[in-house]
């Protein structure tokens, strides 16, 4: 054999030897990576930070306090419309219950003598009805009588009214406004405390607190998030599976996770399929390049799986 043919057999060897040498995937494993959804917490209206109550790294519990902005105006705004709403609701009521009872007292009292007025005219005319008829007082004495008589029952019948009105309160139209105006007393003081409620915000699920954007003293613009967290159930498993191996995955399917370092593999649910293709896929990460990957560990691990795993994170992901 030539040296020609010894070279050209030398630079095959070389080249089988360097294809042999890579380590792809075992078939039937797809490379990925941990993939982390953030949840960024912010006040929906701006203020001071007072109280930052976690630091990055925390764990906290959905509900548990995470910051405080400065609310003396809004605490001022909620008592202010105590007040109104206190106000509008005794208009109400007294225009509800009508005259005072002294009054009504008076009234009563007006009327009873008015019956017993009444009741006097009433038997003055019988009895001059039956003098008239033997002719003792004259027609117009009875005239007399009659005139007093209607008269008295006048006055019972406009005091029966003026005391029924006065236990009747005020007028519908009186009434009808004085409840719009208590309803919309009532909604300016649950607006008045929704801004008091919104200087302080809490954790919306357990989470581990990622990052503290702001310092006690600064100010937050509305909007602008303070806290951010990564709630274990916003983490997942993000791979990438050839064309022809599609089909065989299906939301819902069971697929097997291993990360470098674990003591086992996790086990993940297939909750979302990309309806597109990715020619230029990002990065993912070889067996080779893998060791030299460093990451910067501020978390304490917790028992859940989720809590194990950290975004960036390569994972080889196999169906189950």
């Amino acid at each position: 054999m030539n040296t020609r043919h010894l070279f050209a057999l030398g630079a095959l060897l070389a080249v089988v030897a360097a294809l042999t040498g890579c380590s792809p995937a075992p078939t039937g494993t797809w490379q990925g990576y941990i993939e982390g959804e953030y949840v960024y917490v912010a006040p929906p209206l701006g203020g001071a930070l007072t109280h930052l109550t976690v630091t990055r790294g925390d764990t906290v519990k959905a509900g548990q306090p995470l910051f405080d902005l400065e609310r003396k105006s809004e605490a001022a705004a909620v008592a202010q419309a105590e007040k109104d709403l206190a106000q509008s609701q005794a208009q109400l009521a007294d225009l509800q219950k009508g005259k005072r009872p002294t009054e009504l007292a008076s009234l009563s009292a007006q009327l009873d003598r008015a019956k017993a007025s009444l009741k006097l005219s009433t038997a003055e005319l019988a009895r001059r009805e039956q003098l008239v008829s033997t002719q003792v007082i004259s027609k117009e004495e009875l005239d007399q009588a009659h005139a007093q008589q209607n008269a008295d029952q006048a006055q019972v019948d406009q005091l029966t009214a003026d005391l029924a009105t006065g236990n009747l309160g005020g007028r519908d139209d009186a009434i009808t406004a004085a409840q719009a105006a208590v309803e919309a007393k009532r909604a300016a003081l649950t607006k008045a405390r929704w801004s008091f409620d919104q200087k302080q915000q809490f954790a919306p699920a357990d989470a581990t607190v990622h990052d503290t954007l702001y310092r006690a003293g600064e100010y937050v613009a509305a909007g602008n998030p303070v806290v951010v967290l990564l709630p274990p159930t916003n983490i997942k498993a993000r791979f990438f599976v050839p064309e022809e191996k599609l089909a065989q995955i299906k939301t819902g399917a069971t697929v097997t996770v291993s990360v470098d370092g674990a003591a086992h593999p996790f086990t993940a649910t297939v909750n979302y399929l990309s309806t597109q293709a990715e020619y230029t896929p990002p990065v993912i990460y070889s067996r080779e390049n893998r060791a030299s990957l460093v990451y910067m560990i501020e978390a304490t691990f917790a028992p859940a799986d989720a809590a194990d795993l950290r975004p960036g994170q390569p994972v080889d992901v196999s169906l189950k």
